[in-house]
């Protein structure tokens, strides 16, 4: 219900799902994210304040619940409060030295606000960390192909699939971009008319 976009619905399932498991951070997360739907369509800030508090309750559960940071920071920014999404992000990457996630999310963010070269630095972070991070590679792929080198981001979504397979949406994008090059490509000019003297 949630992905055919009946998040009222959803949202009704979740809170059974609460009932049923209330130990489990996810329940917490897919809360948040149905509330933060509903109340960002809604202009609603009381779903938008559950929606924040199911975040949280989600990240005390699980303190690097990747899904979840991605959330909340995306909720921060849309109340109008992008420099406490950045903070959360900044915090949970102190807090982890050695996690490539934070700084995947930090890249995301940056790159909604336009700061590409940031965004790179912390991409190149991610993967100096781990370099079979298969998220890492898909961001970089992103980030590729957002500043125009079509080529370099196809190899990065094939680095990332090659890792994880199970991401349908990079086929798309790989077939996508390759359409794409096949048609900037310039065809082999024709030879020169041969003179005769």
């Amino acid at each position: 219900m949630y992905q055919q976009g009946r998040y009222a619905e959803a949202l009704q399932y979740f809170e059974q799902a609460k009932l049923t498991d209330s130990a489990n951070p996810d329940t917490y997360y897919n809360l948040g994210s149905a509330y933060h739907k509903l109340g960002a369509a809604a202009k609603d800030p009381k779903m938008i304040e559950n929606a924040e508090r199911m975040y949280n309750t989600c990240l005390e559960m699980s303190p690097n619940h990747v899904d979840c940071y991605r959330g909340l920071s995306i909720l921060l920014v849309d109340k109008g409060q992008p420099e406490k999404g950045f903070a959360l992000l900044k915090d949970w990457a102190m807090k982890n030295p050695g996690l490539s996630d934070p700084r995947i999310e930090l890249a995301r963010l940056s790159q909604e606000f336009n700061q590409n070269k940031v965004a790179e630095q912390y991409l190149n972070e991610a993967l100096a960390m781990d370099p079979n991070n298969p998220r890492a590679w898909a961001a970089k792929g992103r980030s590729r192909e957002m500043s125009g080198d079509l080529m370099m981001a196809v190899q990065n979504y094939e680095q990332s699939l090659a890792l994880n397979a199970s991401q349908p949406e990079l086929y798309q994008r790989i077939g996508a971009l390759k359409v794409r090059l096949s048609q900037s490509t310039p065809t082999n000019p024709a030879s020169p008319p041969t003179t005769t003297r």
